[in-house]
């Protein structure tokens, strides 16, 4: 094993993360409200020594066109953190990462939830801090509509440190054991008191401090803010991007960001998303992908697509053309651009580029033998690309059954990737740092 070992998470969505998953004849295509399936995943990443899997979120059916919404098998999902609590109890060792917003919660729920799943799992909880920047979720909670992308951040700056308050509020020794006289010493109880613009916390978390310390915390903003926010407050940032330059560069941006937070670079670890299709053959591999492509309905990956984009009429303009110019968006900026980039470079049409999108939303995409996967993440792992990769299987629960059965085996044999966890707490297997707080925040 090499001196730093690669992570690795298995991001796990329903039938799979290729738009058109639920229509292969191997998938399970009522995956979304089936426990089970999502059991037996985290089993097989567990299986393969994953440090960790992730469960996104939105608060909203992903479509608002029903004849859409009705295509796209996306309108069934468990609430993540209930999901997660399922799995802590059917698995041991790796992490479980939900992910949650601060635009439509309140920082003594979040934390309180969040502690109660790391107790569950003993200190394998992780929370993905999430803005949200769907219009139909800000339609279910907030009846002035979506808030403005520095509203949003400023709000989400706010909370964070509220939750890592709260976290901290109790010290790992405050507690005492029986016969003591007392149930806690209160010199290790610290009273938060955390009064801002969006939030007013007073008080203790109702819980013993976590076995490692507080749920690790897990950003994907690209934005100026998000950036900024992952590099105060993560342990690990999620990111996307195309080439190895682009994700060089982002690596390089966010880890310069620590030292002005009193951090050291290792303290966050980038893994950006990658989508692999993976078989004995390259050509077995390239079948594979395009019988997944060929199941897309022109309809539903236009649609995907002109979400992340934020243009509600891209399929009035013709489909064999190139993207028009993009409205500046209050959404997800960073994806925005990700694709109008993309679609310059390749010099792809609309077909083309929703066809490309909607295998991953953007993320990297590799196609190939177990050695050729290997060799892309080996690549950028090494040429300060990432510390490890999300791992986005296009088709569950198969894709992920391949990547472990076919390719943990060849990082494992590079000395890239471990053999067996070094810890029973996400912290440790991540190598993160054990927060500590030795005193009130």
């Amino acid at each position: 094993m090499s001196r730093r070992s690669m992570k690795l998470g298995a991001f796990l969505m329903a039938g799979g993360h290729h738009i058109a998953a639920w229509r292969h004849p191997d998938a399970h295509a009522r995956a979304g409200s089936d426990i089970d399936h999502f059991i037996a995943l985290a089993q097989i990443a567990e299986r393969g020594t994953f440090d960790m899997i992730f469960i996104e979120d939105a608060a909203a059916i992903r479509e608002r066109n029903p004849d859409l919404a009705s295509q796209a098998a996306r309108s069934t999902a468990f609430e993540p953190l209930s999901l997660l609590a399922a799995i802590a109890v059917n698995t041991s060792h790796i992490g479980l990462v939900a992910t949650a917003s601060t635009s439509y919660t309140e920082p003594y729920g979040l934390a309180r939830s969040f502690a109660a799943l790391d107790q569950l799992s003993g200190g394998r909880a992780g929370w993905n801090l999430v803005t949200s920047a769907s219009e139909l979720e800000a339609e279910n909670f907030a009846a002035s509509g979506l808030r403005p992308h520095s509203q949003r951040y400023e709000r989400a700056e706010e909370f964070a440190d509220a939750a890592l308050a709260l976290w901290d509020s109790v010290q790992q020794t405050a507690y005492l054991p029986p016969g003591e006289g007392v149930f806690a010493d209160r010199s290790k109880l610290h009273p938060v008191h955390k009064h801002g613009r969006h939030f007013a916390v007073d008080g203790i978390l109702e819980s013993r401090r976590s076995p490692q310390g507080r749920p690790v915390m897990v950003q994907a903003g690209a934005s100026e803010a998000g950036k900024d926010l992952a590099a105060r407050t993560a342990d690990v940032v999620f990111a996307a991007s195309q080439t190895k330059a682009e994700a060089q560069a982002y690596y390089v941006d966010v880890k310069s960001r620590l030292a002005t937070y009193g951090r050291d670079p290792d303290d966050l670890k980038v893994m950006p998303g990658i989508s692999p299709i993976v078989a004995a053959t390259e050509e077995e591999a390239k079948a594979k992908y395009r019988t997944l492509q060929d199941l897309i309905p022109d309809a539903v990956g236009v649609a995907l697509l002109a979400s992340y984009l934020s243009i509600q009429d891209l399929a009035a303009y013709p489909l064999d053309g190139p993207l028009p110019d993009m409205p500046p968006t209050n959404l997800i900026q960073s994806r925005q651009q990700l694709i109008v980039d993309l679609g310059k470079r390749e010099g792809l049409s609309i077909r083309e580029l929703a066809r490309h999108f909607a295998g991953a939303r953007g993320h990297w995409q590799v196609v190939g033998t177990p050695g050729q996967i290997a060799d892309a993440m080996e690549e950028r792992f090494l040429d300060g690309a990432a510390d490890g990769f999300n791992v986005m299987a296009p088709l569950f629960p198969s894709g992920l059954e391949d990547f472990v059965t076919l390719v943990v085996p060849e990082l494992r044999r590079r000395g890239l990737f471990r053999t067996e966890y070094e810890g029973k707490t996400l912290r440790t297997n991540l190598g993160a740092a054990m927060p500590t707080n030795d005193e009130a925040r």
